[in-house]
């Protein structure tokens, strides 16, 4: 009998003796395993953390910062190549210490959470700016490099702080984009090198133009640049009210521009800078009114993550034939600032193919925008101006980590099938279904996969229609569905993609994913050593069916990932997300953005000392930012809960319930994890109202007498 027919058997076990149906090979039931090629695929191969690393390609994306350790954990390596091994640091480790609860030594935070590395960071610093010192060196340029920080990457106080902090030896400065960024460059650059640049970049009114020439005042070396031709006149103009001589930017329209998404921003059509036509325009007027001499810097972008040497030296040597010719015309030239564009490997390829790829390092990237300039300059017999460069998605990437949990799983196994007779259910059926079943059974006896699976589909949706009409029950319907999945089990053309259901914001932490696709690197940071024999895509908490994850470097539609083990965790990482999705989030759903925490380098027992950690926002946070008063709420609840209850509950259990609604606005929007989530339980006297846990009773008995104001305090403090 073919294999297909032997399901007959296997499932009439289920029903009474007589009665027939299919079932797949117990084998196929199982949670599909991951495809991996070579020896990895013979059963019983051990399995290891290199393996895994692999896999997951972490030598790729990760070098030189991220590893799998002997343990099967991933491992930051804070000074990149020169990490020594007792200096790397384990991210379970930080996990466990960030969310066990402070009575057990941990800091009692809850995820998601966002790891941040200073020491990461400042290792991108000084890598970049090494870079272009040894292109310099080389290649015999007679100026200098001297970066900024473009700060719409990432605001985050502490972020810039720190750039500014370990950019000051060598002059790194800041660029903005607005009004806010402007005034936050200004104070943190107050604490930086004098000399380090303040590049004043996006579209300006008079306000944001004073504000840029009160810092030229302040002895911060400011530069407006020109995004249009109107701006100039309000700069002439305000320089002359506010007796500031300013210096003067332009950003340049080239024509060179790449493909792909990230290069929308370059070329002719592009949405920023000033044609050619445009650029004369702004020499001849600031020769009539005597401020040639303040235009000293040609700006250009080509674009994000510019894929190769070979376009980024095309764009470079064209804003260098543009700049000889500003001193040819009599500008006080001095700064070059090749905008952004130095990308980032996101899946580890090393292509000039691809959006989330480049085909370079960090070296030759220097190389080719040193020697670009230095050939028109030197053929020009024009003086090499300083390289200025925005490069803030390779600066923060990396250093940062977004870590969550997976809470659960969707089933592997068929739908169970009902325990009536089967028989029965077959004769109730309409002659068409009855006739697909009938076929759908001789099929299987012949072994005709195909035709099983036809005869399958026509019963379901005939099935489905019955049930549509009112004549057929969901018992029923249930059996088909079961049946059906067996089929599909057996003749192995089921789906194996399982999804994972993760303590996540997908519009909040990831939101490039969301809206332009964008990919990172997403792998679990633990169980390394154990193979994983699941594919999974991630679903996250929203009510929207954006909110999932199923595109992954690679070009893969699954993640491979371990079965969810009881009550144990499992944690997942997102990797070289610092740049852009911090800012970008929103708050769908309501839900905030993650915990975070500082992580330094130690010489610890652990490798690393939390030095600042943030709770993330709470419900109220979150509530307020869309114009709500939680405390009004709170009050509002408190007072319905008393006139429900008509003063039948005791004085203790009222504060109990009051303290139960002030803590959910207290707490974060994301699930809390089961060891120490709410053990919703009603209390004797209060009318079926509920308190968390025995300790909430406690407090707020305790607290009874307090005043509205006290309650309102000890829980949302």
């Amino acid at each position: 009998m073919p294999a297909m027919a032997c399901c007959v058997d296997a499932v009439a076990a289920n029903f009474p003796p007589g009665h027939a149906a299919f079932s797949a090979p117990e084998a196929s039931i199982q949670g599909p395993t991951v495809p991996l090629s070579g020896a990895t695929n013979v059963e019983g191969f051990h399995w290891s953390p290199s393996l895994s690393a692999a896999l997951y390609k972490v030598d790729g994306w990760g070098a030189p910062y991220f590893v799998v350790n002997a343990s099967g954990n991933i491992s930051v390596r804070p000074y990149g190549t020169a990490t020594m091994a007792h200096q790397e640091i384990d991210l379970m480790k930080i996990v466990k210490k960030v969310s066990d609860p402070k009575h057990s030594g941990g800091l009692g935070l809850q995820l998601p959470l966002i790891v941040r590395l200073p020491d990461v960071l400042k290792n991108r610093l000084e890598s970049l700016q090494s870079a272009f010192e040894f292109a310099v060196g080389a290649q015999g340029y007679k100026a200098h490099y001297q970066g900024v920080y473009p700060v719409k990457c990432n605001q985050d106080r502490f972020v810039v702080e720190d750039i500014v902090r370990f950019g000051s030896p060598f002059r790194f400065g800041l660029e903005a984009g607005s009004k806010p960024e402007l005034l936050l460059a200004m104070s943190c650059l107050c604490k930086g090198s004098p000399e380090a640049l303040l590049i004043c970049n996006g579209f300006k009114d008079a306000e944001y133009i004073s504000l840029a020439l009160v810092a030229r005042k302040l002895a911060l070396n400011t530069v407006i640049v020109l995004e249009q031709e109107e701006e100039l006149d309000l700069v002439i103009d305000l320089s002359r009210k506010l007796c500031v001589r300013p210096v003067i930017g332009m950003r340049a329209k080239l024509r060179t521009k790449h493909s792909g998404h990230f290069g929308s921003t370059s070329g002719e059509k592009g949405k920023f800078g000033l044609t050619t036509t445009q650029i004369l325009s702004v020499v001849r007027k600031l020769d009539q009114v005597d401020m040639l001499d303040c235009l000293q810097l040609l700006h250009f972008h080509i674009g994000s993550q510019i894929p190769s040497t070979a376009l980024l030296a095309d764009g470079v040597g064209e804003a260098a034939q543009i700049y000889c010719e500003l001193v040819r015309l009599g500008a006080n030239m001095q700064v070059i600032d090749i905008g952004g564009g130095l990308g980032i490997d996101y899946d580890g390829s090393k292509s000039t193919e691809s959006d989330i790829s480049v085909g370079y390092s960090l070296e030759e990237y220097a190389s080719a925008v040193v020697q670009a300039i230095r050939f028109a300059c030197d053929r020009r017999s024009v003086k090499h101006p300083v390289i200025c460069s925005e490069s803030g998605r390779a600066i923060v990437s990396h250093h940062s980590v977004l870590i969550f949990e997976a809470v659960s799983a969707s089933a592997c196994e068929s739908p169970a099938l009902p325990s009536f007779g089967f028989q029965y259910f077959v004769d109730g059926l309409p002659d068409e279904a009855r006739a697909d079943y009938g076929s759908l059974y001789s099929a299987a006896l012949k072994g005709e996969h195909e035709t099983c699976l036809l005869y399958a589909d026509q019963l379901k949706q005939r099935c489905v229609d019955q049930f549509k009409e009112g004549s057929l029950g969901m018992e029923q319907l249930a059996a088909v569905d079961g049946l059906c999945d067996i089929v599909s089990k057996a003749i192995g053309t089921a789906d194996p993609v399982r999804t994972y259901h993760v303590n996540l914001s997908v519009f909040t932490s990831i939101p490039d994913f969301w809206g332009i696709g964008q990919l990172f690197p997403i792998v679990p940071i633990h169980r390394h050593d154990q193979r994983p024999s699941v594919k999974g895509i991630l679903s996250d908490l929203t009510c929207d069916s954006d909110g999932k994850i199923d595109k992954f470097i690679g070009g893969e539609a699954s993640l491979p990932l371990h079965e969810l083990e009881g009550n144990g965790r499992y944690y997942l990482g997102m990797f070289l997300g610092g740049a852009y999705e911090e800012a970008l989030g929103g708050l769908h759903n309501l839900f905030g953005g993650p915990s975070v925490v500082r992580v330094l380098q130690s010489d610890g027992p652990h490798s690393f000392a939390v030095t600042r950690a943030v709770p993330g926002p709470s419900c109220g946070d979150v509530l307020r930012l869309m114009q709500h008063e939680p405390e009004l709420m709170f009050e509002t609840l408190k007072h319905r809960a008393e006139e429900c209850d008509g003063g039948r509950s005791s004085m203790a259990a009222n504060a109990a319930l009051a303290n139960s609604l002030a803590r959910s606005f207290r707490s974060m929007p994301y699930l809390v994890a089961a060891a120490s989530s709410c053990s919703l339980t009603a209390i004797n006297g209060n009318n079926g109202f509920y308190y968390c846990n025995e300790d909430d009773y406690n407090a707020a008995a305790d607290s009874a007498a307090a005043t509205e104001d006290e309650q309102w305090s000890y829980c949302c403090a």
